[in-house]
């Protein structure tokens, strides 16, 4: 059976530098999700198109939100850094499964910064997003789920090089 995961805490820090740890001011991360790029195929003869998948991923774009004002992102607001994306999962079963950690290091560019609507009654949200992402690896309970690097050519998945053969054929 599958086990699951619970999501009970998480932090965004700068990956090379001590002391930036955002664990009591977020509110929110969002991991970007993998879409495969695709080309799109409809035979002339066929009967129905297809959108061939590719070894290679679409532009993604990582967001966390913070609760008041974060002055540690205007230091390096739009221009590219090492950041991680840190969670701590619990594995939910009879008897408890314990307390895994998942690590997403993302290098990319704060470039967009948006407020929320506020009032003093409550704290002001501030809206993050990453983009200009170059390198993006996930790592659950010490296990590599995936790795992207843009600069390397690698896709890995499952620890699988999707791009090892189109490597091969290009002579790189």
């Amino acid at each position: 059976m599958q086990p699951l995961y619970q999501l009970t805490a998480v932090d965004v820090r700068r990956a090379e530098e001590a002391g930036t740890s955002r664990a009591t001011t977020i509110t929110k991360i969002t991991l970007p999700g993998l879409t495969f790029a695709g080309a799109d195929h409809t035979p002339g003869g066929g009967v129905m198109a297809v959108k061939f998948a590719q070894p290679r991923l679409d532009a993604i774009e990582p967001k966390f939100e913070v609760k008041g004002l974060d002055l540690d992102v205007f230091r390096g607001l739009g221009k590219p850094d090492k950041w991680i994306f840190a969670g701590a999962y619990r594995e939910k079963r009879p008897g408890g499964g314990g307390t895994v950690g998942a690590r997403a290091i993302i290098q990319g560019a704060i470039s967009v910064w948006e407020p929320d609507e506020s009032d003093p009654a409550a704290f002001q949200g501030c809206n993050h997003t990453i983009t200009e992402v170059t390198h993006y690896e996930l790592v659950l309970d010490g296990v590599e789920l995936f790795y992207i690097d843009f600069f390397e050519n690698v896709l890995r998945v499952n620890g699988v090089d999707m791009f090892a053969d189109d490597r091969k054929a290009l002579g790189i």
